[in-house]
């Protein structure tokens, strides 16, 4: 397999370097989809759809801001001492997947008091939101040329003229790393269904969901890193920035998972109608 991949990264553009870019339309898709995957498991939990619109305003803020801080801090802090406002400008890219967990995990937070709803069930609500919105955005970096993989010098891979500055036929084979994050992202979205179908509705412990996401989805960070362009640290380094981030992480969510498993609360939804709790009992699903 050798491929170029010398795709313009703007769908239209309106000025120079401005315009309507695939990596946003997959960005918007990533909203759509994330939404009603959520709205689908509160519904099936008796909920109602204002409690799935409720999440739109602060996960949406949430994601950005804690992907953006993430990105800045962990792996470009020289450039915004030397330029504080170069932190807002989103439109250059930079934007960091465990600064956008971190995000949402306070947005989740603050949606889940305010709905008066239990913290780790509305985590494991939104697991398939979060597996569906990390598959769209690598096909965004893949068409952005960003986040590459390694150079592996063999005679298959794919070519990126665009992110090494160099004539297609010039620029080295690579590890198409963005395609093996979105294939891990939907192998992910495969486990969560596949588990929330075996454990049922009645049996499924609260927690496990999240939990399985957060452990395969930073174990496959991890290992993935192994094949992806150095970002921060030079390759004499024996992790990357990325390892080091989804280590902590991965290990957190496996203890977690078993604690879990070991101690099954089970799932629970508080129905709410006309801002009235009907009952403690709630729903479950």
């Amino acid at each position: 397999m050798d491929i170029t991949w010398d795709t313009n990264p703007l769908i239209i553009e309106f000025s120079r370097g401005f315009g309507l870019r695939y990596y946003g339309l997959l960005f918007a898709l990533a909203i759509f989809l994330g939404f009603f995957l959520f709205d689908w498991q509160i519904r099936r939990a008796g909920g109602a759809e204002e409690d799935a619109q409720a999440i739109l305003l602060p996960g949406l803020l949430g994601t950005l801001i804690g992907a953006r801080l993430g990105h800045v801090l962990f792996y470009n802090p020289g450039r915004l001492l030397a330029d504080p406002l170069w932190v807002f400008q989103f439109w250059h890219g930079g934007l960091a997947s465990h600064g956008a967990l971190i995000g949402l995990l306070i947005a989740i937070w603050y949606y889940a008091r305010h709905r008066g709803q239990s913290y780790v069930e509305c985590l494991d609500r939104f697991t398939f939101s979060a597996a569906v919105a990390a598959v769209l955005v690598r096909f965004g970096n893949f068409f952005n040329s960003e986040i590459v993989g390694r150079a592996n010098g063999r005679d298959w891979g794919v070519r990126f003229p665009r992110y090494d500055l160099l004539p297609p036929d010039q620029a080295p084979l690579r590890h198409p790393s963005q395609l093996y994050e979105a294939a891990m992202g939907l192998l992910i979205l495969a486990l969560l269904f596949w588990a929330d179908r075996r454990l049922g509705r009645e049996k499924r412990p609260r927690g496990v969901l999240a939990a399985l996401f957060i452990t395969t989805y930073f174990t496959g960070r991890f290992l993935v890193e192994f094949v992806k362009e150095y970002q921060v640290f030079s390759p004499e380094a024996p992790l990357t920035m990325g390892q080091i981030l989804s280590l902590p992480v991965a290990v957190t969510g496996a203890v977690w998972l078993i604690y879990r498993l070991r101690h099954r609360q089970p799932a629970h939804w508080v129905v709410t109608r006309d801002k009235r709790r009907v009952g403690k009992t709630g729903a479950k699903g």
